[in-house]
């Protein structure tokens, strides 16, 4: 259970990342709120999935879900460059990522 509060926080990231970006620098009302409603959820199933998961563990893959998703939803939403540099950084993201949940086992 903890590892699916693990991934719920990490996808909440990237709904109060992208949010953030919507709320024009705080100044639009509705995403502003978005990203503050998401931050609480993040943060709340992210320190419940710390409770059996080991912290570098946890907090290592709930800011490379974060990353990684709003890196795909930079590009497949809002238009953001997909350059081979930037694609292979996220591939490698993601290799760290699995290789961080192997040692976690």
């Amino acid at each position: 259970m903890a590892w699916l509060m693990l991934f719920v926080a990490g996808i909440f990231e990237v709904v109060w990342a992208v949010a953030m970006k919507q709320s024009a620098g705080f100044t639009r009302l509705v995403p502003t709120l978005v990203t503050l409603a998401g931050m609480v959820v993040s943060f709340v199933l992210l320190s419940a999935a710390m409770r059996t998961i080991p912290l570098g563990t946890a907090y290592t893959i709930w800011t490379g879900i974060g990353a990684v998703g709003a890196f795909l939803v930079g590009i497949t939403v809002l238009g953001e460059q997909a350059s081979a540099m930037r694609v292979i950084a996220a591939v490698l993201i993601v290799s760290g990522l699995v290789l961080m949940k192997l040692s976690a086992d």
